[in-house]
């Protein structure tokens, strides 16, 4: 699990950070990332795809980003985190950088050395900052938490075989096994 460094850091210090090095800030504490695994990458790889190809489709104007993608949750300059997939639909968010201010849905895949950060931390932030639905993906327990933001309440917890309603959009389903057949 990575662990909070004693001071208070800024974005300067994200980009000051050494070529390949990765982390996050939250409320001015950085979070160092390890490197994901293969079934992580595989998720969200086949996450993007299934977001991305029903936006097309439906010629939506919302944006899928796979981490490493900046987001920017506050006005400040102490808050820097990567989701793995950031679905933005308010374009003027977007800039050269990345995404200033919540993405309208995050999704988070947990691992060990995440989960503390995921179903506290991050959930607190995204909540607090606007995200309007937070999925969290556990590979180890095929368990997906899904919080409905608008709605101020965890819609409900999945497993990877159930067919997982998409809250900000109301004919989307994603089934997390079928994915990975």
């Amino acid at each position: 699990m990575p662990l909070p460094k004693e001071n208070t850091y800024t974005t300067d210090y994200i980009y000051s950070l050494p070529e390949g090095q990765r982390a996050e800030l939250i409320d001015g504490v950085i979070y160092d990332m390890a490197p994901p695994n293969r079934l992580h990458q595989e998720l969200v790889s086949e996450l993007h795809y299934k977001i991305t190809d029903y936006i097309k489709k439906n010629k939506g104007v919302c944006k899928v980003y796979p981490a490493p993608f900046a987001v920017f949750l506050n006005a400040d300059d102490r808050n820097y985190v990567e989701p793995d997939i950031s679905v933005i639909c308010d374009n003027d968010k977007l800039d050269d950088k990345g995404c200033n201010g919540a993405p309208d849905w995050i999704i988070e895949i947990a691992s060990p050395s995440t989960k503390r950060i995921d179903y506290s931390i991050k959930l607190f932030k995204y909540r607090s900052a606007g995200v309007r639905e937070y999925w969290i993906v556990n590979p180890r327990t095929r368990i997906v938490n899904v919080y409905d933001f608008e709605k101020e309440a965890l819609t409900d917890q999945y497993c990877f075989d159930d067919d997982i309603q998409v809250c900000i959009y109301d004919d989307l389903t994603i089934n997390i096994a079928e994915l990975l057949k």
